[in-house]
């Protein structure tokens, strides 16, 4: 498939105007919100991340969410110290500079020279460019990707890791642009939680697998427990909690879009009421 452009990357917007009064990442309640409203809370916060890390800071920004990069308590939880000092060595400081993730999704995958990688939500593109090396010349790694800024950001990282067998598409993850049956693992890190339709995100991830494939993602999921407050926080969607499913959510979202062997693991704790964890499943292969 013919790569879908976006933002260059040396052509990154001014975040001058994502704290404009229509901005829904500026006051909207989760409980008001429809999908859209979600998905332009979320773009907004990792826009400005993505600036923020293009830009060489590495304090908070201010850009309607608070913290638009992670505050020394978040980096306990999310980000680049999840990865091993192995990993991080292998790709640009931009690159591990922009990882908002709960865990690490290639160290579960369990990916082979010569397969097809899709991330959901690839951001500034750390396990695309992992994937890649983990395929080999003869495999490719695709990274998803609704935000112009992040995938400009993500392109500067290709260019300075010297990856070649990435492709970078811009598009949401309810409607990934690839064909039916096209890759052997979909990756994600802290991404479909954010998602206001999640059973579409799911089924779509198993349209595009190939028969076999699998599904290995990080993710954070809500105690069953957790309260309407912390639901109803905006500002939390971007946080990756309040939109989190529970275990036995996720299990049942996964069976119903056609997965099996599903597999759900805690890893840890980032919120009183969530857990990240490593969620694994498989499209069944064919019979015979």
């Amino acid at each position: 498939m013919a790569e879908l452009t976006g933002t260059k990357a040396d052509e990154v917007p001014a975040a001058s105007s994502c704290c404009a009064p229509e901005s829904s990442a500026c006051g909207c309640s989760a409980g008001e919100a429809d999908g859209e409203q979600i998905r332009a809370a979320v773009r907004s916060r990792y826009a400005a991340a993505a600036q923020s890390v293009g830009a060489g800071s590495d304090a908070g920004g201010s850009c309607c969410a608070p913290g638009t990069t992670l505050t020394d308590e978040e980096a306990k939880v999310f980000g680049a110290g999840l990865y091993d000092e192995s990993s991080q060595g292998e790709l640009p400081d931009t690159a591990t500079m922009a990882s908002l993730g709960c865990g690490n999704p290639t160290a579960v995958a369990e990916l082979k020279e010569g397969e097809t990688v899709l991330d959901l939500g690839s951001g500034g593109g750390i396990d695309v460019l992992l994937s890649a090396k983990r395929v080999g010349p003869t495999g490719k790694a695709y990274g998803l990707d609704m935000t112009d800024e992040m995938i400009a950001l993500a392109r500067a990282n290709q260019r300075k890791a010297g990856a070649e067998n990435v492709e970078w598409l811009r598009g949401e993850i309810e409607a990934i642009p690839l064909p039916t049956e096209t890759v052997d693992v979909v990756i994600s890190n802290c991404v479909i939680n954010l998602s206001g339709d999640k059973p579409k995100v799911l089924a779509e991830a198993a349209r595009v697998l190939k028969p076999g494939g699998r599904f290995a993602v990080s993710d954070v999921i809500a105690d069953e427990d957790m309260d309407d407050a912390t639901r109803a926080d905006m500002a939390e969607w971007t946080g990756c909690i309040a939109g989190a499913l529970t275990r036995r959510e996720f299990a049942e979202a996964l069976t119903a879009a056609g997965l099996e062997d599903v597999e759900i693991t805690e890893t840890h704790r980032v919120h009183d009421k969530a857990a990240s964890a490593i969620i694994r499943a498989r499209k069944p292969a064919p019979v015979g």
